[in-house]
C-alpha cells in the first residue's frame, strides 16, 4: 500500500511545494519515493515543473483525475471542483484499503462551499467518510506537540464546548500518538481556560468545575495528563522539554505558540482515523502561489511523519 499525497487547490502553492519537497526527499530517502501516490493533475504538475525548472521525481507515481489549465493564484470553479475530486479519490482507496496514509496539501474552505461540499475542511470531512467518531486536531513539531480541545468554533462559545468527556477523549487520543511516537518525558500537560488557571476560582470557575475532574478521571485511565496550567507558562516548560505535548482547550490558545516556533516546519495531524492523515500547517497562499517562493518544509516534514508512522505496514 501507498501513502497518496492530495493535490490541494491546484491554484494554491500545493503543486508547487510538492515538486519541491519530493526533490528534497529524493535527496534524503530516494526508497521513499516509490511508497508515494500523488492525487491531482499532469496538467497542472506539468505546468509547476517548467515554471520552476524542477522535475517530479519519475519514481513517483501520479494517478491524474483532472486536466486543468491553471492560473496559479487566481482560482476558479472547476479548480474547486477538481480539488474536491482529489479527496474523494482519496477517500475511495482508503475505504478498499489500497493505501495506507495520506497527505492533504492546502485546500480552500471557501472553495470547499462552492464544490457544493458540506465540510468546512479535512479534518471533519475525512473523519464523517471513514467513520471515526472521536477524532482530534493535533499539530507536531519535533520538540512540542499541541492537541486541540474545541477548533473552529467562536470564542465566546468555547467554554460551553468544553466538557470532561471531551477532555478525556482528546487526552486518550493524544496519549496513544504520544506512545507511537516513543516520546519522552511520557506525560502530558493541559492548559487552563482563565488567565492563571482561574486563580483558584477567582478568575473564572472552568478549571475546578471541568478541566481538574477531567484529569483526575485521566490518570484512573493510566493517561498520564497534568494541570491545568497557566497556558502563558506552560507553553515556556514544554518547549523546554518538560512535556512532549500540551492540551490547548481553543485554537488561537495551542496555535499562536505552536506556529510562533513552527510556521514553516509544523505538521497538522488529524488522531483517530482509520488511517494516518497528515497536513502541513500553511494554506493555499494564492498571494504568492505565482512567484516560485513557497517554502516546502512544512510538506516534507507532514510526509516524513506519515512515512514514519506506517512504517512496516
Amino acid at each position: 500500500m501507498k501513502v497518496a499525497i492530495t493535490l490541494g487547490c491546484p491554484a494554491g502553492i500545493g503543486p508547487e511545494v510538492l515538486i519541491k519537497g519530493l526533490n528534497k526527499l529524493k535527496k534524503k530517502n530516494p526508497s521513499a519515493l516509490k511508497e508515494l501516490l500523488v492525487i491531482g493533475d499532469n496538467c497542472v504538475i506539468q505546468d509547476r515543473e517548467k515554471f520552476l525548472n524542477l522535475k517530479l521525481p519519475k519514481e513517483v507515481e501520479v494517478l491524474s483525475v483532472s486536466s486543468l489549465k491553471i492560473s496559479p493564484g487566481h482560482p476558479t470553479i472547476e479548480g474547486y471542483k477538481a480539488m474536491a475530486e482529489y479527496i474523494k479519490k482519496a477517500l475511495e482507496l482508503a475505504k478498499q484499503k489500497k493505501i495506507k496514509a495520506i497527505v492533504t496539501l492546502p485546500v480552500s474552505k471557501e472553495g470547499l462551499e462552492k464544490a457544493n461540499i458540506p465540510y468546512a475542511g479535512h479534518t471533519d470531512w475525512l473523519a464523517k467518510e471513514l467513520g471515526a467518531k472521536e477524532y482530534v486536531m493535533c499539530f507536531y513539531s519535533k520538540d512540542i506537540i499541541v492537541s486541540l480541545v474545541t477548533t473552529h468554533i467562536p470564542l465566546k462559545e468555547v467554554p460551553y464546548k468544553i466538557s470532561e468527556e471531551k477532555i478525556i477523549s482528546v487526552a486518550r487520543l493524544s496519549w496513544e500518538f504520544l506512545k507511537k511516537l516513543k516520546k519522552k518525558p511520557e506525560k502530558m500537560a493541559i492548559c487552563g481556560l482563565n488567565p492563571h488557571a482561574g486563580e483558584g476560582g477567582l478568575l473564572g470557575t472552568e478549571e475546578i468545575e471541568v478541566i481538574s475532574k477531567a484529569v483526575e478521571k485521566c490518570k484512573t485511565f493510566g493517561i498520564p495528563l497534568e494541570g491545568p496550567f497557566p497556558s502563558d507558562s506552560l507553553f515556556y516548560w514544554a518547549y523546554k522539554g518538560r512535556y512532549p505535548l500540551v492540551i490547548a482547550l481553543y485554537h488561537d490558545q495551542g496555535l499562536i505558540p505552536f506556529k510562533l516556533l513552527h510556521f514553516e516546519d509544523g505538521v497538522n495531524i488529524t488522531l483517530g482515523l482509520p488511517i494516518v492523515r497528515t497536513s502541513p500547517c500553511h494554506g493555499t497562499a494564492y498571494d504568492i502561489a505565482d512567484k516560485g517562493i513557497a517554502n516546502e518544509e512544512s510538506f516534507l516534514s507532514a510526509l516524513e511523519l506519515a512515512l514514519e508512522l506506517t512504517r512496516g505496514k
